[in-house]
């Protein structure tokens, strides 16, 4: 596989994790880059721009990143709070008066951003059409009952996140969440990231699809795995109706799909532009611009949320609304903060390497937490700066 590209001195064993990607782990098209101290020392593309034929990846292919989106949502918040726009103790029903029936009157916006709202399932479905509306995702999420009381536990909200930050967003500012991280995110620091991809764009995303790859290779062992077999085969299972909050499944090839705003699950983006993006969160790009202050730096890692998760049924940290480091979900090192897509893409930042990291990928395996291909990847990273 010829691995197109630059690597910074130091930065090879990375080259050779990506090459060993498509050599080992049946990887098919992909994309990795880092940066440190605001300054990209990886950039590398090999394989085929779409999973399922023979155009090659370019320099600028970008991809669906599924949930790594989530972490920019959660950065649009954190960015509220620090302007002062959005005070994370307060109720959200202070901003978003419907949110207050059925029990969730309490919920405040930390527990909305931790993932211990309680209300990752929906009792009647979405359809992709009707989750695509922001007006009739929020009305679902705020009739909804929870599972639990606000506040008290944690689950994964793996597709309810989608209309929970998105809507907050909308409150707060006027204006919907993909348009307003464009305009105030990731325009100002050159990331190639939408939510909500515009037509201009689409040339250069290319089709995701599903992939095998050897099923030991960088397998994580997080809990017995019966228990989360089971909970994936139970259709009463909070795993199983949480990510089935939209049903059937949308076609993440599908023009109209790409154009929606589902901040839990359809941003696109290039591998620098995860990277960049998560740079930006801990220093100055490029001696440019810097997003978050020191002091929301810290809090975007700071623990909210740990221990035995009600859906993905293994151990999951969460700070505001970034995954932490942990046996389910490793990332660079122990305090990094970021966001892992299912079954694939991984974006990162830790503060105290001064490093970022963003990959993607066309072709999804079964991994929900940790990607055996992202894995290697990292682990690659830690020896280089060793």
């Amino acid at each position: 596989m010829d691995v197109n590209g630059t690597v910074a001195e130091g930065f090879e064993p990375v080259r050779e994790a990506f090459a060993a990607n498509f050599a080992l782990l049946g990887e098919r098209g992909a994309a990795v880059a880092v940066y440190r101290d605001g300054h990209r020392v990886v950039d590398l593309w090999a394989g085929t721009r779409d999973v399922d034929g023979d155009t090659p990846w370019e320099s600028g292919t970008a991809q669906i990143v599924r949930s790594a989106t989530k972490g920019v949502a959660a950065a649009a918040l954190l960015l509220l709070h620090q302007r002062g726009e959005l005070d994370l103790d307060a109720p959200v029903g202070a901003y978003w008066p419907e949110y207050k029936a059925a029990g969730k009157e309490h919920t405040r916006v930390r527990h909305l951003l931790a993932h211990r709202a309680g209300v990752p399932v929906l009792d009647r479905p979405l359809t992709p059409a009707e989750a695509a509306d922001p007006d009739m995702g929020a009305a679902a999420v705020a009739a909804q009952a929870p599972a639990w009381e606000p506040g008290t536990d944690h689950g994964y909200h793996a597709q309810t996140y989608s209309w929970l930050t998105g809507e907050l967003v909308r409150r707060v500012t006027g204006r919907p969440i993909g348009e307003w991280i464009a305009e105030e995110m990731t325009r100002p620091v050159g990331a190639d990231l939408w939510l909500g991809l515009p037509e201009s764009e689409h040339a250069r995303v290319g089709r995701v699809g599903p992939v095998e790859g050897p099923q030991s290779a960088g397998a994580l062992k997080t809990r017995p795995k019966r228990a989360v077999t089971e909970a994936y085969a139970d259709p009463e299972s909070l795993t199983r109706r949480a990510f089935a909050a939209i049903t059937p499944l949308p076609d993440e090839n599908a023009p109209s799909y790409r154009a929606a705003a589902l901040a839990a699950s359809n941003g696109i983006a290039t591998a620098d532009g995860l990277a960049r993006f998560y740079a930006s969160l801990i220093g100055e790009v490029d001696g440019g611009t810097r997003l978050f202050t020191p002091q929301t730096t810290e809090l975007a890692r700071t623990e909210q949320s740990a221990g035995a998760d009600r859906v993905l049924v293994v151990g999951t940290r969460f700070g505001l609304g970034h995954m932490l480091h942990g046996s389910a979900s490793p990332l660079l090192t122990p305090t990094s903060f970021g966001h892992p897509g299912r079954g694939g893409a991984l974006g990162l930042a830790d503060p105290e390497t001064g490093v970022s990291f963003g990959y993607v990928t066309n072709g999804f395996r079964q991994s929900v937490t940790a990607d055996p291909r992202a894995q290697a990847l990292l682990r690659a990273l830690r020896s280089a700066l060793a």
